[in-house]
């Protein structure tokens, strides 16, 4: 089974960077596809960003496209959001999932969750 530890998150100026990573123990990472997902205060969790199990395919939700990367280097059984240009509606807590075989962008679909870490950038 894998667990997931999210690290990286803090507080940032808007139109700062962060780098997220998700670190898995298990010996079978490279088997799942992996997500980002994150949630604000009363409001529900959304998709953010996922990568296939091999990085050969990435996805995006359109409020994040062209300023967060998602990456993984499963050697180091590590994922990465790296977010560019952030804004204040990025606020959030981000968690990072993993699920087998292949890739939705639903949460429930996720059977492996991270703790969450907390990203907030002021205006």
């Amino acid at each position: 089974q894998v667990q997931l530890v999210e690290s990286g998150g803090g507080l940032v100026q808007a139109g700062g960077s962060l780098r997220l990573s998700c670190a898995a123990s298990g010996r079978t990472f490279s088997n799942y596809v992996m997500g980002w997902f994150r949630q604000a205060p009363g409001k529900e969790r959304e998709f953010v960003s996922g990568i296939m199990w091999n990085g050969g395919s990435t996805y995006y939700a359109d409020s994040v496209k062209g300023r967060f990367t998602i990456s993984r280097d499963n050697a180091k059984k590590t994922g990465y959001l790296e977010m560019n240009s952030l804004k204040p509606e990025d606020t959030a807590a981000y968690y990072c999932a993993a699920k087998r075989f292949g890739f939705t962008p639903e949460a429930s679909r996720y059977d492996i969750w991270g703790q969450g870490t907390q990203v907030t950038v002021s205006s």
